[in-house]
Formats: C-alpha cells, sequence, structure tokens
C-alpha cells in the first residue's frame, strides 16, 4: 500500500514539474497552483511585514540580558549612549546600501547573491568561490548555531518559573527539551506557510515593542521620581581609550546585527523595490531608538558596577523598578528570542535555497512545496543542523569565531556593490546610495574584522580559517570538478520529493550560471 502511495505521489510531483515548464511563460504575477502554474516562492510580505521581519530578527535577547559590554569598554554613561547611537547609524548606512543591492538584483539571499553576480564571471575558480563561502558558513555553521543559542535563552526564561528548585543536571535537560519543542514550532510554522509565519512574526513583533517600552516607561518612572543619580556622571568613569571604544562599538554593533534580513527574502518582499529601502529606513532607526533609550532606562536605576555584573541586566532592572510587574521582563526576554529564532531561521533557509538553486548546495534544497510554496526541505535543514548544536549544548566558542565572519561579509558586500556600479551600470536602480556610504561602511568592516584578532589572537581564528579551508575543499571537489556520487544524490532527491511532496522552482531570467 505504502509503494503505492510513494508512486502517485512521485507521479504527481512530475506531473506538477512538467506542467510549470510548460507554462514558465505565463505571468510574473498569476497565482501559484499544483495545475499549472509555475512554481516558486510567493511574494506575501509587504511593509509591515518586512518592518517586523526586521525587527524580528534585531530585537533577541541581547538588549535585555547583556548590553553591559558597550559600558564596560565605553568607561562611561554618556559615551556608551555614543557608541548605541553611532552603531545604529553604521547599521542604517550598511543596511542601505544592501537595499541598492537588493533591488537592484532583485534576488533573495543578500550576500551570497551579490557575491555570486558581482564575482562570479571573473574567474572560472576563483569567482564563485567567496559565494561558496558564504552560503557554507551562514547554512552550516553560523546561522544554526546562533538559532540554537537564541532558543537555549528562549527556554532558560520561558521554563524560569518552574524549574527554581531543580537540581542543575535536569535543569539544563529541560531546557534542551524545552529548545528542541520550540525548535519544532518555529519549524513547523515556516514549512507550512508563509503567510502563518507573517502572522506569528507580526504579533511577536508587537510583543517585543511593547516589552522595550515596558523598560522604556520604567525608566522614565525613575527619572520623573528624581532618581537620576547614575545618569548625571556623564563622561565620569574610567579613562576612556581608543581600544576601549573600538571594543564597545564592536558590541554595540553585534547587538544591532540583523538588519540585512530583509534583503535575504527580497524575493518574497512584495514591490521590493519600494517596500525594501523603506522597511529599513523605518526599522533600523526604530530600533536605535529604542536601544538608546533602554539603555538611558537602565542607568537610571542601576549603577556602572551593578550593570557590568549582572548576568541580565533587564532583569535585574524590573526586580528593582517594576515591582509585582517584574515578571513582565522574562516573558518579554522569552517573546523576544522566539521571534527572533523563527525569523533567523525564515532568513537562513532562503540563503540555503538559493545556493542549492545557484548549484552551491545540493539540489534538492532548492525545491519548493508544490502545495505550500515554502522551501520544505532547506527549512527542514537547517532544523535538523540546529538540532544536532541544542544537543551538543557548548558551542559559544563556535559562535565566536563564527560571528567574525559577518563584518567580513559585509565589507566584500561594499566591495561586491562598487564593483556592480562598474559592470552593472546600465541596469536601472530604484534605489541608490551615495557612493561614499558603502566606502565608509567598508572601512567600518575592515577595522572590525581585524579588531578581534589584534586585541585577542586565539585559537578561535585558527579554527574559523580550518573551516575556510575545509569549505574550499568541499567547492573543489563537489562544485568546480563535480565529483558528485550521481546515484546517491538521485536516491536522496527522491526521497525529499516524496516527504516534501517538492519540484525544483522555475529559475528567474536574470539567474545566470
Amino acid at each position: 500500500m505504502c509503494h503505492y502511495r510513494f508512486q502517485n505521489i512521485v507521479t504527481k510531483l512530475k506531473m506538477t514539474q512538467e506542467n510549470s515548464l510548460e507554462n514558465s511563460d505565463k505571468d510574473e504575477n498569476e497565482d501559484c497552483n499544483v495545475h499549472g502554474s509555475t512554481i516558486k516562492l510567493k511574494r506575501e510580505l509587504g511593509l509591515f511585514s518586512a518592518v517586523n521581519l526586521i525587527l524580528g530578527v534585531m530585537i533577541g535577547s541581547g538588549i535585555f540580558v547583556s548590553p553591559a559590554l558597550a559600558l564596560k569598554y565605553s568607561g562611561s554613561v554618556a559615551m556608551c549612549l555614543i557608541i548605541w547611537t553611532l552603531s545604529g547609524v553604521i547599521s542604517l548606512l550598511g543596511a542601505l546600501s544592501f537595499a541598492e543591492l537588493g533591488t537592484l538584483l532583485g534576488q533573495s539571499g543578500a550576500e551570497y547573491s551579490y557575491f555570486r553576480e558581482a564575482f562570479g564571471k571573473m574567474h572560472k575558480f576563483w569567482g564563485p568561490l567567496p559565494s561558496f563561502i558564504c552560503a557554507w558558513i551562514y547554512v552550516i555553521i553560523l546561522r544554526p548555531a546562533e538559532v540554537a543559542i537564541i532558543v537555549m535563552t528562549f527556554a532558560e526564561y520561558a521554563i524560569q518559573p518552574f524549574t527554581t528548585d531543580l537540581d542543575l543536571h535536569f535543569k539544563s535537560m529541560a531546557i534542551k527539551l524545552t529548545s528542541l519543542s520550540a525548535l519544532f514550532v518555529m519549524t513547523y510554522i515556516n514549512i507550512t506557510s508563509v503567510k502563518l509565519f507573517v502572522k506569528v512574526q507580526n504579533v511577536f513583533g508587537m510583543f517585543k515593542i511593547f516589552a522595550c517600552l515596558i523598560v522604556i516607561g520604567g525608566g522614565i518612572y525613575v527619572i520623573a521620581t528624581g532618581n537620576n543619580e547614575y545618569l548625571q556622571k556623564g563622561f565620569e568613569g574610567d579613562k576612556i581609550t581608543a581600544g576601549g571604544i573600538s571594543l564597545a562599538l564592536y558590541s554595540g554593533l553585534w547587538a544591532y546585527d540583523g538588519w540585512s534580513s530583509v534583503t535575504v527574502v527580497t524575493e518574497e518582499i512584495i514591490n521590493p523595490a519600494v517596500n525594501v529601502p523603506l522597511s529599513i529606513s523605518i526599522a533600523v532607526p526604530l530600533i536605535t531608538a529604542l536601544y538608546v533609550f533602554m539603555n538611558v532606562a537602565y542607568m537610571s536605576a542601576l549603577s556602572f558596577s551593578e550593570m557590568t555584573s549582572v548576568p541580565a541586566v533587564a532583569v535585574a532592572f524590573g526586580d528593582r523598578v517594576l515591582g509585582a510587574g517584574s515578571f513582565l521582563i522574562p516573558l518579554g526576554v522569552a517573546i523576544a528570542t522566539f521571534g527572533c529564532a523563527m525569523s533567523v531561521q525564515f532568513g537562513v533557509t532562503r540563503v540555503c535555497y538559493t545556493a542549492a538553486r545557484g548549484g552551491h548546495m545540493i539540489e534538492a534544497f532548492s525545491f519548493v512545496n508544490i502545495k505550500r510554496l515554502t522551501p520544505a526541505p532547506a527549512v527542514a535543514l537547517q532544523a535538523f543542523i540546529t538540532t544536532i548544536f541544542i544537543i551538543v549544548g557548548n558551542i559559544a566558542t563556535l559562535i565566536q569565531f563564527a560571528s567574525w565572519f559577518l563584518w567580513f561579509f559585509y565589507g566584500l558586500a561594499m566591495v561586491a556593490l562598487l564593483v556592480l556600479r562598474k559592470t552593472h551600470g546600465h541596469l536601472p536602480r530604484p534605489y541608490r546610495v551615495p557612493t561614499l556610504v558603502p566606502c565608509f561602511v567598508l572601512l567600518v568592516a575592515i577595522f572590525l574584522s581585524v579588531l578581534p584578532i589584534v586585541h585577542d589572537p586565539s585559537i578561535k581564528y585558527l579554527m574559523a580559517i580550518a573551516f575556510i579551508v575545509i569549505g574550499i575543499g568541499i567547492y573543489t571537489l563537489f562544485v568546480y570538478y563535480k565529483k558528485t556520487p550521481t546515484k546517491l544524490l538521485n536516491k536522496f532527491t527522491f526521497l525529499v520529493q516524496v516527504l516534501f511532496e517538492s519540484v525544483p522552482p522555475n529559475i528567474p531570467e536574470n539567474y545566470e550560471d
């Protein structure tokens, strides 16, 4: 019976694929269905959803749990607030540069697509390598490890009221089981429907803003009652040094990471030429304002030593200021982290989907579910890798060296923008930033790529180099020389199509090999 069912599914998949090829010249905006229209990801994210996607990725646990590093390294209250503001400005400039790239190419995948288009034809071997390394690091290690850490933070705060009496071993097990349960829920949402993801993310986005406003409101109350002795210290404190300012800026920019998230899903944004730059222009300044005023709130109630010593700044703030309402802070952290993890997973699956479509990942991970029009195989892959990281648990070092790649790739994206202005100068640009902007962001990226190595030269950067070398080896063997186990891949592709009822998508006209 199972055999016949599988055969029926496969027959249906083949018919769908044939029909999609026959009808590939139909109107691009025609609704997708199983009986003859284009099989591809649909444009379902409007302006509000695009703004919420950026909010979802950028507002995680960092601003609630550990904003103290910027204060510690900056040396004073006033300088710390300047660092948070400057970090927001740099993030906005970087995001607007990405908006030009996203609207120019119209492809999902962010850095992967930009490297592929800018460098891919420069050299047969070296040209496509940056895009492959980008996909290799984002899809296999950085983003799934990031999701694992975020979802474990969610679990820790979600079960906090119920695990006060558990010993360390059982509490660790409870956190991992809760993390896996949360991962299952967000994977189900991302596989089931983009519309469902949008609805859930929009709700979570509003709750995140509400949680931030609670902290800011508490700070306003403290200041209004005249208890602002900590804020009045201004530039008083430890001696301000160039090295300290650099590390403070690095910490601040890490908290703002995620500003490129909307360009990862460009192909699913409605009217991207307008909504991509507009969503960035709304979301990043909004988050900058929230972050600065939340730090003002923290500093109004907590001393310098308290902020730099407590494990969770927002929780300490809530206990001191909110009284009976202090439970809202752990709840806010749980909501922020779940929404953030779901959004990061949503974005990285599009990088995986785009890389597989470009021949830099196993082709089956570019397939689209014929009913739900989601990249179900790519979502499942990310869930599988994240599960491994959650089970392993101790991946902080992995994140430390992998996160160094972020600003390295951001800098390379600025180079790609300048290259594409030369090689694709004839193409219309719905949105364009002044040349000075990507040049400035490039200098910041170079600085932030060199700073950690100079300040803390350690073995984790050798691990980063080792991971690049492994990626080059895989690229050389399987991508450049195409030494792939064809029979095994055919069986794997068959299994993926059966399990996820998925078929290859129609390749965009401007997506050349």
